[in-house]
C-alpha cells in the first residue's frame, strides 16, 4: 500500500476529508475528483482510504515524489481494482453464507437476503422492515429471519465473523465497511453460477408445508423438526400460532398452501378425508396436484378427490418395534429433501 494512505483502527467518517489532505501532503500529490470519491465511498474513512490507495497504486505512486503532481482516475476502473483487492479477503465468507447451512440449488434465501442488502444505504438493516418493503424477496427473508439465520451463523465461523444478526430484533449489520462496498459492488450472477443456485421465477416462504389431521400431529412434527434440521423452511401451524393471532385461518391458510410453499406434504388417511379443517386444506393445494407440487404421505388406504390414485407417494406403516424417529427419518424425511434437492 502506499504510503501516508495505510490504513489502521476503525475511525469515524468524519475523517475522510482529513485523509486526502494528510495523504497529498506526504505523498506530494493532488488527487483530482475528490467529490466523486466522496460519493463512491460514502463518506466513509476506511473505504476512503482504500479507494486513494488504489488510486495511487493506479498511477504508479508507491511514496513521495519529488515534483508535485496532480493524479486522475476512472472510477469505473477503480472500483473494478477494488473489488478485485477485495475479494481475496471475502469471497468465501460470501459464499459460504449464501449457501446456507445444507446446500441445495434451491436454497437460496440467503443469497436473496444478502443481494437485498447490498442495495440498502446503510449496512445496518431491519430484517422485518426489509421483508415488508422489499415483496420481491418477501418470502425468503421471512423464510430465515426466525430461525435459520442464526443458525447458519452458529454453524459457519467463517460467516460468523463477518455477519451479525440479532434474533431479537430482527437486525442484521454489516460492521466492516470495506465488504459492504464489496457487495454493493459484486456480480451477483456470477456469484449465483458459483454458488449453483438455479434461477427461480417465484420466491417461496417455505421448502414444504404439512397438511394433516389432529390425530396425526405428532407425525407432522416430527417430520417438521427433522427437515429443519436439513436447513428446510417448514409451515406446521403450531410453529406460527402467534404469527397469526388475530387473523383468519382460512384466509392465510390458502395463501400458504396456493403461492408460499414450493411444495405441499400431506398426511392421508381417513382422518384427513373425514375431517372439515384438512377438507378445506386439500380444496387449496389441489390444484397444485397437477403441477406435481404435491407430495402425499399415504398412511392408509382411504381415496380422495382431486387426487389420482397413480400420484406417487410414500407409503408409511411404522413398525412399532422400531425407533419411530428413524423410520421416519429414513423413509420420509431423506426422501422428502431429496425431491426438493430436484425442484
Amino acid at each position: 500500500m502506499p504510503r501516508g494512505l495505510t490504513t489502521g483502527s476503525p475511525a469515524p467518517r468524519s475523517r475522510g476529508n482529513q485523509s486526502f489532505t494528510s495523504g497529498e501532503k506526504r505523498l506530494n500529490i493532488i488527487i483530482t475528483q475528490k467529490e466523486v470519491i466522496a460519493k463512491e465511498s460514502n463518506g466513509d474513512y476506511w473505504v476512503t482510504q482504500l479507494l486513494c490507495q488504489t488510486i495511487c497504486l493506479m498511477n504508479d505512486v508507491t511514496e513521495t515524489i519529488e515534483e508535485k503532481a496532480s493524479i486522475s482516475f476512472d472510477i469505473d476502473s477503480v472500483r473494478q481494482r477494488v473489488s478485485s483487492r477485495l475479494e481475496s479477503f471475502y469471497f468465501e465468507a460470501v459464499k459460504e453464507f449464501c449457501r446456507g447451512k445444507r446446500f441445495r440449488s434451491s436454497n437460496d434465501p440467503y443469497f436473496k437476503l444478502l443481494r437485498e442488502i447490498s442495495k440498502q444505504e446503510s449496512s445496518i438493516v431491519d430484517l422485518n422492515l426489509l421483508a415488508n418493503e422489499s415483496s420481491a424477496v418477501k418470502g425468503s427473508i421471512n423464510n430465515i429471519k426466525e430461525k435459520r439465520l442464526p443458525i447458519l451463523l452458529s454453524s459457519k465461523p467463517i460467516c460468523e465473523r463477518h455477519f451479525y444478526y440479532n434474533s431479537e430484533t430482527k437486525n442484521f449489520a454489516i460492521e466492516d465497511p470495506a465488504l459492504f462496498y464489496y457487495l454493493k459492488h459484486l456480480d451477483w450472477e456470477a456469484l449465483r453460477q458459483e454458488c449453483g443456485f438455479k434461477h427461480t421465477d417465484k420466491d417461496y416462504e417455505f421448502d414444504f408445508a404439512i397438511s394433516f389431521a389432529g390425530e396425526n400431529r405428532g407425525l407432522a412434527r416430527q417430520i417438521s423438526s427433522q427437515l429443519e434440521v436439513l436447513d428446510c423452511a417448514v409451515f406446521f401451524d403450531e410453529l406460527f400460532e402467534n404469527n397469526y393471532l388475530g387473523k383468519a385461518w382460512n384466509k392465510s391458510f390458502q395463501d400458504i398452501f396456493r403461492n408460499r410453499s414450493r411444495l405441499v406434504v400431506c398426511l392421508l388417511d381417513s382422518h384427513h378425508n373425514e375431517k372439515i379443517w384438512p377438507t378445506f386444506e386439500r380444496e387449496c393445494f389441489e390444484p397444485r396436484v397437477a403441477e406435481e407440487a404435491v407430495i402425499p404421505i399415504y398412511l392408509d388406504d382411504t381415496p380422495f378427490v382431486g387426487i389420482p390414485k397413480d400420484t406417487v407417494g410414500i407409503r408409511f406403516s411404522p413398525d412399532e418395534e422400531s425407533d419411530i424417529d428413524n423410520q421416519v427419518t429414513d423413509q420420509i424425511v431423506f426422501r422428502l429433501a431429496d425431491r426438493l434437492d430436484n425442484v
